[in-house]
């Protein structure tokens, strides 16, 4: 029996039927179900308000730390429409801000690097090799592709030791980054005249939806940016009772470094930082090891390694999901930090800083996954306790 004959089915479906060349549709939230000529079909529309291809294009982008300049590029063509008050600093930190009613600011900071490679030497034979810009777990790292950032962009492959010629002892141990090299099926003549010492080298893996999911390299941290950008957007035009500093910043997989910078700089009454987290509800996994999980929400942050959220912050964001019908989830995250912390230290007094985290699996791989549902939920999150942060409980 198709779905379409489930008089359930059609009942849960309920309002706005419409006729597509002789078949009937009917859609309720994010499904789709369409009838015709025999064929039952359902499509599961998820969040059809998130840009996707935004998004996309936005974690494709390359930017290593400290080479972030493209990110920054289609950031301000992406906002310009919207922002009129735009800022570069040295480091390369983007402050988009728009004017409140009150001297008082916030400054939002959502990291737009991603982990990557800087080569370090060009064996005889062309192959490169590497190291780290951020945090990798080696293991992750067989049988990827990468683009090395040269003369013009060049694909190349991470190779090793393959492991029918490792002895015993090899075969038991643990990769270490020492154990890759990128090979890019040019010879050597032909790598110097592309590739030098320094260039920087990035991941390579398109954005793909897996169901109500998406999967991409770099969600860490540009679903974050993605979500800055479109709180920028929504909040443009509306009467702000606070100034509102949406900051993107760089160097934050290689220590926090841009986020110090722009925090020196504006001085922010209260603060937000916006990153991904830990979704470990995976087979396998305690209930005390998840931090979070996908689909139930934006994760507000209690605390993790580098900065305790100030409790009033906490409060006023719980207090504001709730009233909304925002779904959130709480976070603690015993390791690991973000630009919260900068935002909190590097001003004269500290700021009344907290965070919001975007649960994501398999993190600092090219397959993390998001859920759709908590990316709406930490743009309707940000952008609602922006708009009232007037009502933030003074003391």
């Amino acid at each position: 029996m198709g779905i379409a004959d489930c008089k359930w089915w059609w009942d849960f479906l309920g309002g706005g039927t419409q006729r597509r060349g002789g078949a009937e549709t009917r859609r309720r939230g994010g499904v789709e179900a369409w009838r015709g000529g025999g064929i039952d079909v359902v499509f599961y529309l998820w969040n059809m308000k998130l840009r996707i291809d935004v998004l996309a294009k936005i974690c494709e982008i390359p930017g290593a730390p400290g080479h972030e300049e493209a990110v920054t590029g289609y950031l301000k063509a992406q906002l310009s429409p919207y922002i009129s008050h735009f800022h570069i600093d040295g480091m390369g930190n983007l402050t988009c801000t728009i004017p409140g009613k009150s001297e008082k600011s916030i400054m939002v900071a959502a990291h737009m690097d991603e982990i990557g490679f800087m080569v370090t030497h060009i064996e005889p034979q062309g192959s490169l090799r590497i190291t780290p810009l951020g945090g990798f777990d080696p293991k992750t790292l067989t049988a990827q592709r990468v683009w090395v950032h040269g003369k013009k962009d060049v694909l190349g492959v991470m190779g090793s030791k393959p492991i029918h010629i490792m002895d015993a002892e090899e075969r038991n141990k643990a990769p270490k980054i020492s154990d890759f090299f990128i090979d890019l099926g040019l010879p050597y003549e032909e790598v110097i005249q592309l590739v030098s010492i320094g260039d920087v080298v990035t991941r390579e893996r398109d954005l793909v939806q897996m169901g109500p999911c998406v999967n991409a390299k770099s969600l860490d941290n540009r679903v974050s940016v993605y979500v800055l950008m479109e709180t920028l957007i929504a909040l443009a035009e509306k009467p702000l009772p606070f100034t509102f500093h949406g900051v993107f910043t760089v160097q934050e997989e290689v220590g926090i470094r841009g986020a110090q910078a722009a925090a020196l700089r504006l001085n922010p009454h209260f603060g937000l930082g916006l990153d991904t987290t830990i979704a470990y509800d995976v087979p396998g996994a305690a209930a005390h090891e998840q931090v979070t999980s996908l689909g139930k929400g934006v994760a507000i942050k209690w605390m993790d390694a580098s900065a305790i959220a100030h409790p009033s912050m906490v409060k006023y964001l719980k207090s504001r999901a709730i009233e909304r019908q925002i779904p959130w989830q709480p976070e603690i995250l015993t390791a690991g930090g973000t630009d919260t912390a900068a935002i909190q230290r590097f001003n004269p007094g500290g700021a009344i800083t907290g965070a919001l985290s975007i649960p994501t699996r398999h993190i600092h791989q090219v397959i993390e996954m998001c859920h759709t549902t908590d990316i709406e939920a930490a743009i309707d999150l940000l952008s609602d306790s922006i708009l009232h942060l007037d009502a933030f409980p003074q003391s």
